[in-house]
């Protein structure tokens, strides 16, 4: 995560972003990754996808109540609208992504 900005800056944006919090000891959290790569290639820049270490960024993970990792949230202009915890797969986050990008219009 880019130290210039604060995690609430980056989410706020009317740009759609999916934020995986995990941890660097979490095995699910390491299989989120290829998944997350896969994502990025097929929503391109409709969609923000950025990595919260919950270990170094305790403020972002409790006031998402963060109990379980890897828990995703994908937010707009600061707002969760939707969150899961455990592996997601590719599939189900881009189909999430883009129903999410249709309730915009």
């Amino acid at each position: 995560m880019s130290n210039t900005k604060s995690f609430s800056e980056l989410i706020k944006g009317d740009k759609l972003v999916l934020v995986d919090f995990y941890a660097t000891w979490c095995g699910p959290c390491q299989m989120m990754q290829p998944i997350l790569q896969e994502v990025a290639a097929k929503v391109g820049d409709r969609a923000k996808i950025i990595k919260i270490d919950v270990d170094r960024n305790p403020v972002a993970a409790n006031k998402f109540q963060i109990r379980g990792v890897p828990t995703l949230i994908l937010f707009r202009k600061g707002e969760p609208l939707w969150r899961q915890s455990g592996v997601v797969s590719a599939h189900q986050l881009v189909q999430t992504i883009e129903k999410h990008e249709a309730e915009r219009v």
